[in-house]
């Protein structure tokens, strides 16, 4: 049987199998190692120029993607949209040709648009990796807080997963319900009318409309943000109004069932639909999945890199082969 493989590019988890997914899942548990050792650094990627494109505002998955290229070992370049010739007016196109002609291996890119990153993987031969579109996927996101619960639960088939909170806007909750369907979880959504994408029970979720029944049904609670930068005036009454209603707060965690485990992608809004009690309780595994983040992020950039996935072990090297 051939092991499977993820072609050129991550572009989300809808178009991947259960296998693929599970293939990256894998791969990331050896990476794990490598950024609890002195030298965090392996040669995996010696001699490959990744470039990381991001026509957004982004902290944690810039970070988290520099820290992985880096400590493959390849060459990275950091290109925001401020300031660079995307603010001049050049279209991504443009862009792309510009890039390709200077002999790039990949690009991890995030754009406002949805559907930029296939746009862009269509008319490059490099590899393209999503790293968030507009508001349609956000793949490595999603990994990395699907390997959090494996780690944490040892399974992800059979669970009841909830992602609560602004589902209309989030790419993260549309990355995850593709990914954990897949996977064999159970999913349900939480959160008002008016921040719920019409048909959204049509891609095979619950839907929930008080955030206590979510509670007693879930075993994982995946927290979302309100995006009120993707907002018009009219979705919620005020964020305080939001908290009394969907806020995830101790009170009513204390009144679930079985210990839920609390995710969140972050960036949080305490007090908004998180308790700071919450958000540092020992239910929450939030830091985890940072952690995480950097190990999802090396398995990805090494498959598609063509690493097989049986050679991740090796890959990782002693450590001393990237400094030599």
């Amino acid at each position: 049987m051939t092991a499977p493989s993820l072609g050129k590019d991550l572009l989300g988890l809808e178009p991947l199998t259960a296998e693929q997914i599970r293939l990256i899942l894998d791969t990331a548990e050896p990476f794990k190692e490598v950024s609890e050792r002195a030298i965090k650094k392996v040669p995996a990627l010696r001699g490959k120029t990744i470039v990381n494109l991001f026509f957004e505002a982004s902290t944690r998955t810039r970070i988290s993607f520099e820290f992985a290229e880096k400590r493959l070992s390849a060459d990275t370049v950091n290109v925001a949209a401020s300031g660079s010739s995307v603010q001049k007016g050049e279209n991504l196109v443009d862009t792309a040709r510009n890039l390709e002609a200077m002999r790039i291996d990949m690009v991890v890119m995030r754009h406002p648009s949805s559907g930029a990153a296939k746009f862009l993987a269509e008319r490059i031969p490099s590899n393209v990796i999503n790293g968030g579109d507009g508001t349609h996927e956000h793949p490595t996101q999603a990994l990395l807080d699907m390997l959090t619960v494996r780690d944490r639960l040892n399974r992800i088939e059979g669970l009841k997963v909830c992602i609560c909170g602004d589902i209309l806007h989030s790419r993260v909750a549309r990355s995850n319900i593709w990914g954990l369907l897949k996977l064999g979880a159970e999913v349900s959504v939480c959160g008002p009318q008016s921040l719920m994408p019409r048909g959204i029970e049509q891609l095979g979720v619950t839907v929930f409309r008080r955030i206590e029944e979510a509670i007693e049904w879930a075993d994982v609670l995946n927290v979302l943000r309100l995006q009120l930068e993707r907002m018009q005036a009219g979705y919620i009454p005020s964020v305080r109004e939001y908290y009394r209603v969907f806020g995830v707060t101790l009170e009513r965690l204390e009144k679930a069932p079985r210990d839920l485990l609390i995710l969140h992608p972050g960036p949080m809004n305490r007090g908004v639909e998180i308790d700071s009690r919450v958000a540092d309780g020992p239910h929450s595994v939030i830091l985890h999945q940072v952690t995480n983040g950097v190990a999802v992020r090396m398995a990805v950039l090494y498959l598609l890199a063509g690493g097989q996935p049986g050679l991740a072990e090796a890959a990782k090297g002693s450590g001393r082969e990237a400094d030599e």
